[in-house]
Order: structure tokens, then sequence, then C-alpha cells
């Protein structure tokens, strides 16, 4: 099997909710556009995946994907990933991760339909489900955070994780009225994204600590190893990081040498794709880690990081960011929470994702090829 060619259909995201996580991440602006990413074979097996997300469009990443990655592919063997993964990862410096990731995620795709079994068929399944938490986004009171959590804990879901507004004293009173309203036995964590300084890391860290907090996730800015290493030794909670920066499997060895966190995280579209993904996660199991996958920034980002729970044992939570437009768009159906608090394994070939193909030409700007 050789690929013949590789495309990159852009369309229209519009009805972007304008919703904000912290001060370090992009502002939505109500529109944005995808990618549909297709790599031919001469066996007529495509492979798909998104580029994209509400507030990095694919138009960005794109045009040096065509340009760069391409020709890298045209005419060899897509099954053979490995080698190609290689080659993709020389081009670091004029594409993003994102484009690395989307072709690698299209690969999977074309190996998972090629031999008629899921992606995570291929890895080797480990689970059939996993439970998901709800990802809060920034509010202005306490209240909002009390009424939200307990509208996802009364529908099923088992854990609910904070995104603060960023100043210390307030993150701690909501975090205290969560807790109170939630009850000590439900799992709550937080993440006020990379947003203190090392005196209200600390702070900050021992109050949720005290308060049975379940992890405390990006507290400082995302490459701060000095104050990691300090903040990790004074506290007991365990620390969250590695989400940034961007990176293959080389921009976590610090991390685990200096003992400067205690999960490791990061995703298909960060990250680089299902092939970094699963890198990751055994290295992390080396080390009795836990790699927690964070969202993947669209729908079909979010079904190939389920593939690769389902292969892994080291990883306890499917993030679910809210409200569900930032991530749900241009899959029918996306991937549901049961009333369990669980998402479940694909069954489909590949991705096993059902695209709406239909919304896509409606929606199609341009065919990058």
């Amino acid at each position: 099997m050789k690929i013949t060619d590789v495309s990159l259909t852009l369309f229209l995201w519009d009805d972007v909710p304008a919703v904000v996580y912290g001060a370090h991440t992009a502002r939505p602006t109500d529109k944005s556009d995808l990618g549909l990413l297709a790599i031919e074979t001469d066996q007529g097996i495509l492979g798909h995946a998104f580029l994209g997300t509400s507030s990095n469009p694919a138009s960005m990443d794109g045009p040096s994907l065509i340009r760069f990655l391409k020709p890298i592919l045209v005419g060899e063997d897509p099954l053979a990933r490995e080698r190609l993964y290689e080659a993709l990862w020389r081009r670091t410096r004029v594409v993003s991760h994102r484009a690395i990731g989307a072709v690698d995620i299209a690969l999977w795709d074309i190996a998972g339909k090629a031999a008629g079994l899921p992606i995570h068929r291929l890895i080797g399944t480990y689970r059939e489900r996993v439970p998901a938490y709800a990802s809060s986004e920034v509010h202005g009171d306490a209240l909002h955070y009390v009424e939200q959590a307990t509208h996802y804990r009364e529908s099923g879901w088992t854990a609910y994780k904070i995104h603060p507004p960023q100043r210390p004293q307030e993150d701690i009173k909501i975090c205290e009225a969560v807790r109170r309203a939630m009850g000590d036995a439900y799992t709550l964590m937080l993440d006020p994204t990379w947003s203190y300084r090392y005196p209200d890391a600390l702070r900050v860290g021992r109050a949720i600590e005290e308060m049975g907090y379940y992890w405390y996730e990006d507290p400082l800015a995302d490459q701060d190893l000095y104050n990691y290493v300090k903040l990790k030794e004074k506290l007991e909670i365990p620390i969250l990081a590695t989400e940034y920066p961007m990176g293959g499997l080389d921009s976590f060895v610090p991390w685990i040498l200096h003992r400067a966190t205690d999960f490791l995280r990061g995703d298909v579209a960060v990250k680089g794709g299902i092939s970094s993904l699963l890198k990751v996660a055994r290295l992390a199991e080396a080390f009795r880690l836990n790699l927690e996958i964070h969202h993947g920034g669209n729908s079909l980002n979010n079904v190939a990081n389920l593939h690769v729970m389902m292969a892994i044992k080291n990883c306890e939570y499917f993030e679910v960011l809210l409200p569900d437009g930032m991530q749900k768009y241009a899959l029918a159906p996306d991937i549901e929470v049961d009333r369990e608090g669980f998402v479940h394994a694909p069954e489909g070939p590949g991705l096993g994702a059902a695209i709406d193909f239909d919304l896509i030409e409606k929606k199609k700007i341009a065919v990058l090829a």
C-alpha cells in the first residue's frame, strides 16, 4: 500500500462559545476554522484527522503541513508509521506539533481501517471504558462553580476540575465553597493554568491539600522547573505538569529526572500524535507515573485520545472541557458520557468516528493540496 495524495479541507467553525480558561490560554473569537486532513492510498483507504481548535485555526498550521509534510508522505507505505514518525519530527522547525499530530493520527486511522480494527485494538486494548471529569471554564463567582459541579455530580459524573479566576485568595475561597457543596468524598481538582508565582502556588497548594483535592495542575509557569521541584518537596497533593511546552518524548525527561511532577500530561495535538502519546505513556509507566491525558482541542482529537486511554493502564480520567461546544463539532454522534460517568471505547475500524462530511462540505472554505 502506498500514499497517493494528502489534502486538507478547511471548514468554518462558527458560534464558538465566548469563554476563557485563564490568562495564559487563547481567547476564542466566535469563529475559527478546522481542517479535515485526508491521506489517500492506492488501495482506496483514506485516513482522516482534524487539525485546529476553537482558538487556533487550522488555517495557521495547514499550509506548512501541505508544503513540508506532504512531500515526505506521498509514495510511502502508510503502515510504516515509525519510520514516517521519525521523518515528520525532523520538520519541527518548519511545522507545528499539531500538524505532525494530525498526520500521525490519520496514519493510525489507515492502519485500523486496513486491519478492520479500532486503533486501541491494534495497540492492545486494556479496558473498554474510562471515567470522565468535567473541566470548568472560568466563572465570575463561587456560586457558578458550585452550581456547575452539582449539576455534573447529579448527572453521574464522578469528578470536577476548577479553572479559577487566578487570584489566589479568591481561588482558595472558590475551592472551599465547591468542597463544602460536594462533600468530602467527591473527586475535585484545581488547574490555575500556569498563573501563580511560587509563594502563591505554595499557599494555594497547602489550602487545597487540606481540602482533599485530588491533583494540583499547572500552578507555575510551564517551564519553571526550579520552582516545581521546590513546590513538590513542600506539598503532599500530587502535582500535574508537562502539558506544555509542546514537544515529543524528550520534553518529559528533565521533569522525571528532577522529580518535578507527580503525573505527566499531554494529548495527541500538543505532543505530536498517537505515536508520541504512546511513547510517553510507556515512559511514565516505567517510573510508576500516570499520564493524565489532556483534552485534544477538537472532536476527532478527543477520539484519538480515547483510543490511547483504552490501550494504557496509567491514565485515570477523560477530560471534557466545558461547555461542550468548545470541543464538539463535525462529528455525528460525538463522544458522550453515560449515566455512570464513563466514556466508552470506540468500536469502528480506525478512529471509528462518524465524521459529518455534509457539514464540512457546507462549511468548506478552501482545499489545500
